[in-house]
């Protein structure tokens, strides 16, 4: 029993860190994922058929979700994984706002 390491009580700022990374790798990587969907409908290709702009997203997003949350939740610094998740939220997004405010004005 001697072998065993003592553990560390649990602070209050591991405690937050862990409340953060939670809520950056659920609900906030899980919005990323559907805003990234409907933003990649803007800049892939339509193809022959004129729907490939519209089905790839929704084929690759297990890999995008997947993405962003092995990311968010396995990058050791965590501002950097906030910045990187709401980097891609902030683009995606400007570039979904950017095609209704075109669209509403012609």
């Amino acid at each position: 029993m001697d072998d065993l390491p003592e553990t560390e009580p649990t602070t209050s700022r591991s405690r937050l860190r862990s409340i953060l990374r939670g809520l950056l790798a659920g609900p906030l990587v899980l919005i990323g994922t559907f805003v990234v969907m409907a933003g990649a409908a803007l800049w892939l290709p339509k193809g022959e058929a004129e729907v490939n702009h519209i089905v790839m997203p929704v084929v690759f997003l297990p890999a995008i979700w997947g993405v962003l949350f092995f990311w968010a939740y396995l990058d050791k610094k965590l501002w950097r994984a906030w910045a990187v998740v709401g980097g891609v939220i902030l683009v995606h997004g400007g570039l979904i706002a950017r095609h209704l405010l075109v669209g509403a004005s012609t």
